[in-house]
């Protein structure tokens, strides 16, 4: 996958470095560095082969090519393609790993009716 090819999105390119907290209402193409966290929640996260992201991202669906070292909460999908290497915790409700690609940490599915809780009903002893 490469640059998104619909819609806005932004672009920080190979020689840019950004710090603190990223936030956006559009989709976001990373192919250099980030360190802070990057809140993107209606919007899609790529980590391009040359981008290096040291953060706590939340996002709709996150695609990683680069590097990637942080907790990743996404509320769609999750792909980690063969380039691809993740350091941290992932929850999301589909995720993709490729072959050859790297992950070190856990991952947490969740189910879209989830985020509607339901009552539990108390459980009566028969008798």
């Amino acid at each position: 996958m490469d640059m998104p090819k619909t819609g806005e999105f932004a672009h920080v390119g190979k020689s840019v470095v950004i710090k603190g907290e990223l936030s956006g209402s559009e989709d976001l193409y990373v192919d250099g560095k980030v360190e802070g966290t990057i809140q993107l929640q209606s919007n899609s996260l790529v980590i391009g082969p040359n981008g290096t992201v040291h953060a706590d991202v939340n996002a709709k669906s996150v695609v990683v090519q680069g590097k990637m070292e942080g907790n990743i909460h996404a509320s769609d999908r999750t792909e980690l393609m063969k380039s691809g290497v993740i350091v941290g915790d992932i929850v999301t409700q589909r995720i993709s790993i490729e072959e050859g690609a790297s992950f070190k940490g856990k991952v947490e599915i969740q189910r879209e009716d989830s985020k509607a809780s339901v009552p539990a009903r108390p459980v009566r002893a028969a008798g």
